[in-house]
């Protein structure tokens, strides 16, 4: 049996579905139910000619320069789920199961290429060339989990956003097709969803899936039904429909309650799976305004909130968001891997754990605590939304310490 592919949802929502003149993106990240994320920022770098980056297993070469990064992460992991970088470009990765098994053997994770392409890429077409570039150089593949009985091991899907355009990249091993999109909703899940509308693809995609006798050169190619399982290659996205719904006024608000919908499949809690991290984007069309990224940095969005994060000089890091490192002695570094699972849990992580016991042994004082939240979430969505509204230019001491503040605000509650 194929391992299944965790049902994470990406979307993103272009004018006239946004609020005017904005750019709205958003992921769940769905994963096993224990995993825990971090949410990390990476200043800009620049490196020696000829230095390496080791990433999650394996080393490559580094670039002369990296652009500044903030990453929901398994923190067992050099990569990421999704993330942003200081120009305003978001990616976020979907496994994907195709017809094509997936490579165990250790190579560029899917999770390690959306990190790349964020350090990498000023635009999202950037973006883009750097993953399928890496792609064609090293591959994917390896362990998806933190997992030392079995190896996961899947294909990659990404969308990639930045403030005038967004692209979806679907792969299988080194093969891969982008359709680019500007405008409306679009949503991206655990499967294949390019068909015939393709606007840039490996080289040799074509002849290869002829010489493997999976297209006959005669009908429409539609990449998905070349590449699914059987019949994979269905209409997932539940969520779609309610942006939609909102007419025009898809908003940061708007993509959150959206995330948190479990009636509709977007919200994972399942036997197996937990929507262990989410993100929110908002990328003014207006390159004058911020990009305002919203990480909630706990699992199940439905009872977290969701905290901005603005991209300035010298932003003040937040440990209590971060993993403990465990260095060169993290079993996910040593081979065999995975041979302990360490307690990687965050401060925030654990206050978390505390509020969902309390949510469940006393509803009256969780829904409290909860409403609780819930206002400082507001709060917080509504001076980022008077930062956009404003005629002067945001004064970055304004915003050093945001997301910082805003943990530390919400750690109080919990104490």
């Amino acid at each position: 049996r194929m391992a299944e592919a965790p049902p994470s949802y990406c979307f993103v929502a272009f004018p006239p579905c946004s609020k005017e003149g904005l750019v709205v993106f958003g992921k769940n990240s769905a994963r096993p139910r224990d995993e825990v994320q971090e949410v990390v920022y990476f200043a800009a770098a620049e490196h020696e000619p000829g230095s390496k980056v080791e990433c999650t297993y394996i080393e490559i070469e580094q670039v002369p320069r990296t652009h500044a990064v903030v990453l929901s992460r398994p923190s067992w992991l050099w990569g990421a789920e999704m993330g942003a970088n200081e120009h305003g470009v978001c990616v976020a990765n979907e496994a994907v199961v195709t017809r094509e098994p997936a490579s165990e053997s250790e190579a560029l994770l899917g999770m390690d290429l959306v990190r790349l392409g964020l350090e990498r890429g000023a635009t999202a077409k950037e973006a883009l060339d750097v993953i399928v570039a890496l792609l064609e150089e090293h591959g994917q593949g390896g362990n998806y989990y933190e997992d030392g009985s079995s190896c996961h091991t899947f294909q990659s899907a990404f969308l990639i956003v930045d403030r005038n355009e967004a692209w979806i990249l679907e792969t299988s091993g080194k093969y891969w097709a982008a359709e680019k999109i500007t405008e409306g909703v679009k949503c991206i899940c655990n499967q294949l969803s390019l068909t015939t509308k393709i606007d840039a693809e490996h080289p040799e995609l074509r002849n290869y899936v002829k010489s493997q006798g999976w297209w006959n050169g005669d009908s429409d190619f539609n990449f998905s039904e070349v590449f699914s399982l059987a019949d994979d290659h269905l209409a997932c996205c539940s969520g779609r429909e309610s942006l939609e719904k909102q007419g025009g006024d898809v908003s940061a608000q708007a993509m959150i309650d959206v995330l948190r919908d479990k009636d509709s499949g977007v919200c994972v809690d399942s036997e197996s799976f937990l929507t262990t991290a989410s993100i929110v984007s908002v990328l003014p069309q207006d390159p004058s305004f911020p990009c305002i990224h919203y990480f909630t940095g706990t699992p199940d969005p439905s009872r977290s909130i969701f905290k901005p994060f603005i991209f300035v000089d010298d932003v003040k890091s937040v440990p209590k968001v971060q993993s403990p490192s465990f260095g060169n002695d993290d079993p996910a570094k040593k081979v065999p891997r995975f041979q302990e699972k360490p307690d990687r849990r965050h401060e925030l992580y654990k206050a978390h754990e505390w509020a969902r016991s309390l949510l469940e042994n006393d509803q009256d004082k969780g829904q409290k605590l909860m409403r609780i939240m819930l206002d400082l979430e507001k709060q917080g969505i509504e001076a980022m939304e008077d930062i956009l509204s404003r005629t002067e230019i945001l004064d970055p001491a304004e915003v050093v310490d945001l997301f910082y503040d805003c943990v530390d605000t919400e750690l109080k509650f919990f104490k």
